[in-house]
């Protein structure tokens, strides 16, 4: 177990001093991490299945799960909630994706007709939901419409969020608890835990958000010690909603979002209070209190790649079957973009940047954590092995279509966001 560990800060460390030249070749997190991960599990491989399998790394997983949740809810850009194109992000969140959901859900049981369609809404819940922690620059890069960015960056913070309490239901409906047998149950249970975690994510969110305004106005914090309390308002929000018999997945989402919220309104009201030059005002958690909590976020994901590719030794040991592969091919391209298309038909996007919008979707560190709850969460057998199986190729997938294709797409497409950019500004 210490090699592992010291191979992935190892690898992890030589990814870090040389972040940029390896963004040149076009090597990121997600594919050098994953390398990483495959060399150290050939090496250890008949020790990965007793590491993945584990109670300990099921919970590790679900509290990355929560940071990242609140971190997606925190760093939506735009002054509103659904960013600054609210009506198309509505069409992708509320339409495409349970369609997407479906979709997935129906191809699955074509391509496993032998497992049971609680699993299959297992497996859907993990390869749906796009991410855009390991490719940050595709939502930031100017080549992009505006209205694009907006969409993706909105619908990559918020569709974990909308997916996991769907995603819990379907373990518990697949046999991941034995105290629930019928879907009357597992819907219950659900409901009754979505319940107390919304209350308990908007009461921790607006309540840490006014703590750390009026400790930052009294002269009380200091910037490492507002960091610090940024960073750990999500493990507070995720413990605190599964000690209360609720979601916590769902308690740490809607504390982001009720955190971002309260700050907001609580910085804006300050800075047109403060009698002090702006230049020396300070907001209760600026950009600069978030940094801590958005580096470690950024390393719980890197390794969370290094994590897939131990995974994928064991898949490949396993045996990769020609269903599974046709299965995340689909669920990685038409599974996405059928439904976003027709979402948007209609809207006031241009063809061009709706089919951009359903092509730049890459599966990341929620599949992978979704992935691994689940194979933790089910019974060993078959279904477990499937959903090991289907994540780590839609994941592998997803870092050849979207990480290194990407840049592709964009290039491509750069000539006709030249002759548009004019009238855009005016």
């Amino acid at each position: 177990m210490l090699p592992t560990i010291l191979a992935a800060a190892v690898m992890a460390l030589i990814r870090s001093l040389a972040a940029l030249r390896l963004q040149r070749w076009h090597l990121g997190a997600p594919a050098t991490m994953v390398l990483a991960g495959i060399l150290v599990g050939l090496s250890v491989e008949d020790s990965v299945v007793a590491v993945l399998n584990t109670e300990v790394a099921q919970h590790v997983a679900e509290i990355i799960l929560a940071f990242l949740l609140f971190v997606d809810a925190t760093e939506v850009r735009g002054g509103r909630l659904w960013g600054n194109s609210p009506r198309l992000v509505s069409r992708v969140l509320l339409v495409a994706l349970p369609v997407s959901v479906g979709a997935a859900m129906l191809l699955g049981k074509l391509a496993f007709p032998a497992l049971p369609w609680a699993l299959m809404l297992v497996v859907a819940c993990v390869v749906v939901p796009i991410d855009f922690a390991p490719s940050e620059h595709v939502v930031r890069d100017p080549r992009l419409p505006a209205r694009v960015r907006s969409v993706l960056n909105v619908e990559s913070g918020y569709n974990d969020g909308i997916v996991s309490p769907l995603f819990l239901f379907a373990l518990l409906l697949a046999g991941g608890s034995s105290t629930v047998h019928t879907p009357v149950d597992a819907l219950t249970t659900a409901a009754a835990q979505a319940a107390k975690a919304v209350v308990a994510g908007l009461v921790l969110g607006g309540l840490v958000a006014w703590l750390l305004h009026r400790a930052d106005r009294a002269g009380w914090t200091t910037e490492q010690s507002r960091r610090t309390a940024v960073l750990l308002t999500p493990l507070i929000a995720y413990s605190a909603g599964v000690e209360i018999g609720g979601n916590g997945f769902v308690t740490s989402f809607v504390c982001g979002i009720a955190f971002r919220y309260v700050h907001r309104v609580l910085a804006a009201r300050r800075i047109r209070t403060s009698p002090a030059p702006r230049s020396a005002r300070h907001s209760a958690a600026g950009p600069q209190d978030v940094g801590l909590l958005e580096d470690a976020t950024a390393l719980m994901t890197m390794t969370m790649w290094f994590v897939v590719g131990l995974a994928a030794v064991v898949t490949f040991s396993i045996g990769v079957s020609w269903p599974a592969v046709l299965f995340c091919l689909t669920a990685l391209t038409i599974v996405r973009i059928v439904p976003v298309l027709a979402a948007l038909t209609g809207s006031s996007l241009p063809h061009r940047d709706r089919l951009l919008i359903g092509l730049l979707g890459p599966r990341g560190t929620t599949t992978i954590v979704f992935g691994l709850i689940a194979y933790n969460g089910l019974p060993d057998g078959t279904g477990a092995d499937t959903v090991l199986q289907t994540t780590v190729l839609c994941v592998l997938g997803s870092v050849l279509l979207h990480g290194m294709g990407s840049e592709t797409l964009i290039r491509r497409t750069r000539p006709a966001q030249r002759r548009t950019a004019p009238s855009l500004v005016r």
